[in-house]
Formats: C-alpha cells, structure tokens, sequence
C-alpha cells in the first residue's frame, strides 16, 4: 500500500507525532509501517539478532533504540536478510548498521542515524517491548509507526 507521511500529516494533525529528520535511508523499501516493537540496546545487538531471527515481524516494525551511540553498528546485511525471512516491515535504528552497500540491494526498509563497520560487543543485555524515548518522539509498543523518504510518523491509532 502505497502512502504519503505528508499526506498522513496533513490528514491528522494534532493525532500524530513527528519524530526528529536525523535518519538516513537504507534498503530498497523505502516506505514502511506497521506497529511498533521496540529494543532498547547499547552497542549490544544481541536482543536485536534475537528478535529478527526468531519472531514473526509481519505488520511490525522494529524500533531500536541504541543510546545514539556512533561506535559500532546494530544491524548488518545478515540480520537484515533475517527480518525480511520473518517479515518484518522495516527497521528504524538510533545507532548505526553496518554492510551499507549490500542492505541498499535488499527488500528492506531501514532507518538509521549513519553506517559504521565496527561490530557490537555481547556484554550489555537489551530490554524488549518497553516505550523509548529519541529524535523528541516516544515510541509506545504497539503503536503505529509510518516511513518514507520524508520522515517518520506515530500514532496512537491505525492511520491506514
């Protein structure tokens, strides 16, 4: 289903809330939504490999929130190739990812804050499913979350 966050802004202002334009695109799909799953991690994506390589992501996206940390990545090409298996509908990373080049060719849509070749560490547990709080919007688990080239939308409500 094709949409617009501009077009879904316009329509709901007032119902909806805009998160900060920090993200860069990734990934061949570049409009996304569903509703919200969330991890809060820091330099450590075990929680997200688990996630993706282990639940069914079909009407979900991943909101990860990575502490804004720029020192290694929480997402590569082999998870990404994970959620699409499990059919995720995107990802959004407050953080970095890794294998850049090799997510631009896949059919995924990621949101990120920049690219980094350093791997996670294994040492810090994530917590699942909890609100977080980035780019000045907080993101409710199972709230509705829309993508595209313009931005990112959240919703109380299915807009869609």
């Amino acid at each position: 289903m094709s949409f617009s966050t501009a077009d879904l802004y316009d329509a709901n202002e007032g119902k909806v809330h805009v998160a900060m334009s920090i993200f860069q695109n990734y990934g061949l799909k570049k409009q996304f939504h569903g509703q919200i799953y969330t991890i809060k991690c820091f330099e450590d994506n075990t929680p997200v490999g688990e996630t993706l390589r282990n639940e069914n992501g079909k009407g979900k996206v991943l909101v990860i929130d990575g502490g804004a940390s720029l020192r290694c990545a929480l997402v590569g090409d082999l998870i990404a190739a994970a959620a699409i298996k499990n059919e995720w509908e995107g990802i959004i990373v407050n953080g970095c990812i890794r294998d850049s080049a090799v997510i631009n060719t896949m059919q995924i849509g990621i949101k990120a804050l920049n690219t980094n070749p350093t791997k996670s560490v294994k040492k810090y547990p994530g917590l699942k499913n909890i609100i977080v709080d980035f780019a000045h919007v907080i993101f409710h688990p199972n709230q509705f979350i829309y993508c595209d080239e313009d931005g990112i939308l959240i919703s109380k409500n299915a807009l869609l």
